[in-house]
């Protein structure tokens, strides 16, 4: 397909992730603004971000001033090899970045020196796997660094937590990271916890389960009933949004899981914020968007 044509398609996605949040996650801040008591903190910040919910959209701006980490995921048919995609991608992120989509938001970690246009080693950071059937589908995800920042990891046995290596200690350890966050990271959040992996790949596969839709079940029975266990005990902490106390701490708990090795045993819980970016698409070799993977 015409590359011109892939790249506008790119742009298109950029600017509805960074401006336009998710069907289910409204519904859940929504949902979280209706719980909380008339009057009080809790639900004046919630109704403060439905409005910034709502102004973002229909000015096409930013959620938030912090346009995070771009976290790219495409699944390539043959007809799209992946230096064709990746050119697309970064050169539709610098007209992003140009055009206030994006904030210019990479830093060189040993000059200091920002980019200018958010690319430079591992931003945008992309995720190639082979796609089955002729579409092109592209996922992606835009995390702040305020959330990154209250993610966490925990090695298993945790003798301070008195967690050992079973769901019961995994369950101990997502709650103290809650408990640790404090309502920073500009909760209410979102948690994508990864049981088991290396340390790398447990944070990559706890982002990833981000993806998944906040009202969807795992298919896993034993890891369903933790994540409701952990969304109900989270919200019953009294954190609230934003640290101010109420009933509305997390918007959505899932799980997943990877082998380890016996000698390990660890968590990586990737915390999301409510400005919970996500978005993607399906597209036809002919250039034509078929199909919006999470309704905005």
């Amino acid at each position: 397909m015409d590359a011109r044509a892939l790249q506008k398609n790119l742009l298109e996605l950029i600017r509805r992730t960074s401006a336009e949040l998710p069907t289910d996650v409204v519904r859940a801040v929504e949902a979280g603004a209706r719980k909380e008591k008339a009057g009080s903190n809790a639900r004046y910040a919630l109704e403060v971000i439905r409005d910034n919910i709502v102004m973002a959209k229909d000015k096409s701006q930013p959620l938030c001033q912090d346009t995070g980490t771009i976290i790219c995921y495409a699944e390539l048919p043959k007809w799209c090899d992946e230096r064709t995609f990746r050119s697309a991608y970064e050169k539709a992120v610098v007209e992003a970045t140009r055009v206030g989509y994006l904030r210019q938001n990479s830093v060189d970690s040993v000059t200091g020196a920002n980019s200018g246009d958010n690319l430079g080693p591992g931003n945008p950071s992309f995720h190639f796997h082979q796609a089955t059937g002729r579409a092109l589908t592209v996922r992606m995800m835009l995390k702040g660094g305020g959330c990154e920042n209250v993610s966490s990891q925990y090695s298993l046995p945790d003798t301070k937590l008195g967690a050992g290596r079973d769901l019961e200690g995994v369950r101990r350890v997502v709650l103290d990271s809650v408990l640790q966050a404090q309502g920073k990271g500009c909760g209410p959040g979102i948690l994508g916890v990864c049981i088991g992996g290396d340390r790398g790949m447990g944070y990559v596969a706890a982002k990833e389960t981000l993806f998944r839709e906040l009202d969807d079940t795992n298919e896993d029975p034993r890891l369903a009933k933790l994540e409701k266990r952990i969304m109900k005990e989270g919200n019953s902490l009294g954190i609230g949004p934003m640290g101010f106390g109420g009933a509305t701490t997390l918007l959505g708990v899932k799980f997943t899981h990877r082998n380890r090795v016996p000698a390990s045993f660890f968590v990586s819980i990737a915390y999301m914020c409510w400005a919970f970016r996500r978005n993607g698409f399906v597209l036809s070799e002919g250039g034509r968007i078929t199909r919006w993977l999470y309704d905005s």
